[in-house]
């Protein structure tokens, strides 16, 4: 199953606490994130609107977020801000909060506004060795490398649950290779980047790891749908 990633969200806010010689912000604790925000604007308990890292924020949802005498920025065509992880005062602020009141209703928590407020999720471009030539879109029989953030599952997970394992994210791209067949005995080969089919292509860098490791023919020997990620 694809996960679909909630950029703004209605959070509540778990804890307030001072930041040392800051008169104006304050930290507010949403699941496992925390953000500075401006102090007095929020209570511990109340509904907050919560958009991620790595949100691309329209512009006139948060103004501020742009400095004054700076051009407009297009992304997917919004004008808007990317979010970042920043320090302010000595403290890691991570996305943005906003209170409830910048909606014309009134929403429930956990609800996902990502699509609702024009919000899109911020990606570097793709150099061109990556990109490669387009077959088609990521084959629907196949779940998608992705994972949801420890911090989104925050109060869902605990010691006594059994065993986990932890992970750290690192910087990459994600690829599959996949054989599948039809029910005519037709056997068809892919190579994938984290969203799309990709065609045969020996200057295309998951292209090129298929073929050095010699992926397709061995999982052919195995005889049997199979994927590698």
């Amino acid at each position: 199953m694809n996960i679909d990633r909630q950029l703004a969200t209605v959070r509540r806010i778990s804890e307030l606490k001072p930041i040392e010689g800051a008169d104006l912000i304050e930290l507010a604790i949403i699941d496992g994130w925390q953000v500075v925000v401006k102090k007095g604007e929020f209570q511990t308990g109340s509904l907050g609107v919560y958009f991620e890292i790595d949100s691309w924020v329209p512009i006139h949802i948060a103004p501020f977020l742009r400095k004054p005498g700076h051009p407009e920025k297009i992304f997917k065509g919004v004008d808007g801000e990317r979010l970042k992880t920043i320090k302010l005062k000595g403290q890691i602020s991570q996305g943005l909060l906003l209170p409830t009141s910048i909606l014309p209703f009134s929403p429930t928590e956990g609800e996902d506004l990502t699509e609702g407020l024009g919000v899109k999720k911020w990606e570097k471009p793709i150099p061109a060795r990556l990109a490669g030539q387009v077959k088609g879109n990521f084959p629907t029989f196949l779940p998608k490398t992705d994972q949801p953030r420890i911090q989104n599952v925050f109060g869902q997970v605990s010691h006594q649950e059994g065993l986990f394992e932890i992970t750290e994210k690192l910087d990459g791209s994600s690829m599959t290779v996949y054989l599948n067949g039809s029910a005519d005995g037709v056997k068809e080969a892919g190579v994938c980047s984290r969203n799309l089919d990709l065609k045969w292509d020996d200057q295309n860098a998951f292209w090129q790891v298929a073929i050095r490791d010699d992926l397709i023919n061995k999982m052919v020997r195995l005889n049997r749908n199979i994927a590698f990620q």
